[in-house]
């Protein structure tokens, strides 16, 4: 069933961009003249989707700006190692309850398990803890509110909606963010293609009309320029390829080659109940469920391997780099 989840904040770092490559005194001219008519927030609700989200962060990243996501708690915690991506690649991570019912329909205890379960899984998955809050399909009254408030978190809505989850085409989903102001969100989805290729377009839109995309305040619940909390993620941009290697009854060899960065992180995920076995030239570390491996250079080049004990499950790992 289409649902209008409202999208999260989008924070342009071009002008973060333009400081590591400007002498100081340019600087601060430079982030003006880009961002003299404000700021206005791009949002993505209902991720972490395999297969989507990966592609989102590329883009998002590709065009140097920053979003709010929106995620549920259930995609969350099936898919702990998109929502470390998604805080790796400097994005917002936000609350859009556990299972995206029609919230208004529940008790009020059983609103505040959908959002605290929810922070849970976001917290438990390296995404940070949340302070916004998103009601599915925009339906909150004070009961809801207070039961977000309990938790610390803002409740928002949006201004402009997209209808990327009515069928809009990205022509019309350009069209919409058009319509954006100082101050405004847009809401988008993560699982939809022609919103992922309608960013590029999105973002040239705003540049040409001297807007940035920034972050949303957990106090006014604006879209507001970024501030130290959630610090950007490193300059550039890279992809990560899997060539699957050596198979054996009860084990299997993968290899990942990195392009487009030599400082790399990627971000490994397995399918329960696999467990690596093995790892070589790249540094690794493990969450704490030994499901999500990440790995970064150790001097040994763009190429590294490891060993899984499949145990049944034989599908790839996901990949993500920034």
């Amino acid at each position: 069933m289409p649902h209008p989840v409202r999208a999260g904040a989008l924070v342009l770092s071009v002008a973060a961009s333009l400081l590591a490559v400007a002498p100081p005194a340019a600087q601060a001219t430079t982030t003006l003249a880009a961002c003299q008519n404000g700021y206005v927030g791009l949002t993505f609700d209902d991720g972490p989707n395999p297969g989507n989200t990966s592609t989102l962060l590329t883009t998002l990243r590709n065009n140097n700006v920053r979003a709010t996501l929106f995620n549920t708690g259930q995609n969350a915690a099936a898919n702990p190692g998109l929502v470390a991506a998604e805080a790796g690649a400097g994005m917002w991570i936000a609350n859009h309850s556990y299972t995206h019912p029609h919230m208004l329909t529940l008790s009020q205890a059983q609103m505040s398990s959908e959002l605290s379960r929810t922070q849970s899984a976001i917290q438990n998955a390296g995404g940070g803890t949340p302070r916004l809050f998103r009601p599915p399909y925009g339906e909150t009254n004070a009961t809801l509110q207070s039961a977000a408030s309990a938790l610390g978190l803002r409740t928002v809505t949006w201004d402009v909606d997209s209808q990327d989850w009515n069928g809009a085409s990205t022509a019309q989903i350009v069209q919409a963010a058009s319509r954006l102001t100082n101050g405004q969100l847009i809401l988008m989805h993560d699982q939809y293609a022609t919103t992922i290729a309608a960013i590029p377009q999105i973002v040239s839109g705003l540049n040409s009309r001297g807007l940035c995309a920034g972050m949303i305040s957990p106090s006014t619940g604006r879209a507001v320029a970024p501030d130290s909390t959630t610090p950007p993620p490193g300059g550039g941009s890279c992809s990560a390829t899997y060539a699957e290697g050596t198979k054996w009854s009860d084990r299997f060899n993968g290899q990942v080659t990195v392009s487009g960065a030599t400082n790399w992180t990627v971000t490994v995920t397995l399918h329960s109940p696999q467990r690596v076995l093995a790892t070589w030239n790249a540094a690794v570390t493990y969450d704490s469920t030994g499901l999500i491996m990440t790995a970064r250079p150790n001097g040994s080049g763009n190429v590294f391997g490891f060993t899984v004990q499949h145990n049944g499950n034989w599908s790839w790992p996901n990949l993500n780099c920034v």
